[in-house]
């Protein structure tokens, strides 16, 4: 079992950064698919970023530009980079993993959930 804990959202304004972060434990080693989901009150979930173990990474065309998805292996930690956020925005992020090689932005593909950082974006 892959424990998976989000960190870094909060409340900014409009244009601004943040980055959030997803500690898993156990070491999964490099053998994992992760991606970062986003959910907004009245909204489906939707896959915002994803990275295959190939490093091969896919975004959603809402955030292409603006959101860069990393990690380090060694440090069994995903990174989402968000710049010049906008209202839409807005919504809890969650960070997802599953044993595979290439980045998928559909949640049925994902395992393992965090429980959210909720990301703000004030206009």
């Amino acid at each position: 079992q892959v424990q998976l804990v989000e960190s870094g959202g909060g409340s900014v304004q409009s244009g601004g950064s943040l980055r959030l972060s997803c500690a898993a434990s156990p070491y999964t080693g490099s053998n994992y698919r992760w991606a970062w989901f986003r959910q907004a009150p009245t909204k489906e979930r939707e896959g915002v970023a994803s990275i295959g173990n190939n490093g091969a990474t896919i975004y959603a065309d809402s955030v292409k530009g603006r959101f860069t998805i990393s990690q380090d292996n060694a440090k069994n930690t995903l990174y989402l980079q968000m710049n010049n956020l906008k209202p839409e925005d807005t919504a809890m992020y969650y960070c997802a993993a599953r044993f595979g090689w290439w980045p998928r932005l559909e949640a049925d593909d994902y395992s393992y959930w965090g429980q959210g950082t909720q990301v703000t974006v004030a206009s």
